[in-house]
């Protein structure tokens, strides 16, 4: 790892620019990028920066150690086949692709029979956007302890990292920090709308919503107590903390957030089995 990285991003938008934005001038050069994608526009962005750039792949893919893929998961398939022919032997295969399970891409790179299995696959979420993400990494067996340590790296560029030991683990990830920037919108936005009804105006809630969700997830990250403590040491016996909490344990919210997240895992885990197919 003292060496620079050559990578190339198969796929420009937005967390591609994420990772590119991280890793540029602080693991590697501009001259060590190459990025492929077919739309023009995106392309002129990312000539600005000073990389190398290509509507598909060619020539230079086969140049570069480190392949991240960034494409829908429904183009993939079709993507991973047009790259394969430059793939070489100590090419790392990162993903971030949704719903395609870390098998099937090493299958479409080889085949069933002998699959090329030097990839890892990761689940960032949106926040990677502001570097402020948090990612959920595997790796095949073909994946070499320095493989790892290169995709912890660039992932970390963006956030937290954790690794997970397959795609089932990948799936659960899914659903706690993949799909979970959506589900902190959600109850952002049922906050506010509540303050807005108790008569706050619209910027009031927002304020104090977005300060107390910042504040609180600060708090316990920072702090050496837990979770329960932390909550116990707001909630007053018979006080304001106490008949709200009353009303969210009443209705079942810990059930309602297990049962969402069940639903998130098993939908990835059905994506993945639908893009094999």
């Amino acid at each position: 790892m003292n060496k620079e990285l050559t990578i190339a991003f198969i796929g420009g938008g937005n967390m591609a620019s994420a990772l590119a934005a991280g890793l540029i001038g602080k693991r590697c050069g501009a001259h060590d990028v190459h990025i492929i994608d077919p739309n023009q526009p995106v392309l002129d962005r990312w000539v600005k920066q000073g990389v190398s750039v290509a509507t598909g792949p060619d020539e230079t893919l086969a140049c570069r150690r480190v392949w991240i893929f960034a494409v829908k998961p429904q183009a993939m398939r079709q993507v991973v086949q047009d790259c394969r022919p430059f793939l070489q032997e100590d090419t790392l295969v990162i993903s971030i692709a949704a719903g395609v399970s870390a098998g099937t891409i090493a299958d479409w790179l080889g085949s069933p029979a002998q699959p090329f299995t030097r990839v890892i696959r990761c689940m960032p979420n949106t926040p990677a956007l502001i570097a402020a993400g948090a990612s959920g990494l595997m790796a095949l067996d073909g994946a070499t302890e320095d493989d790892k340590a290169i995709a912890q790296q660039l992932l970390r560029a963006v956030g937290e990292v954790v690794w997970v030991q397959d795609d089932a683990g990948i799936d659960a990830v899914t659903a706690l920090s993949g799909s979970g920037p959506a589900y902190v919108f959600l109850f952002l936005e049922s906050m506010i709308a509540a303050g807005v009804q108790q008569g706050l105006t619209e910027e009031q809630a927002k304020t104090l919503a977005l300060a107390t969700l910042t504040g609180a997830t600060q708090l316990a990250a920072l702090s050496h107590e837990s979770l329960a403590t932390l909550r116990e040491r707001v909630t007053s016996p018979g006080g304001t903390t106490a008949a709200a909490l009353d009303v969210l344990q009443r209705e079942g919210f810990p059930a309602i957030v297990r049962q969402a997240m069940q639903a998130a895992r098993e939908r990835a885990a059905q994506l993945s089995e639908e893009s094999a197919n």
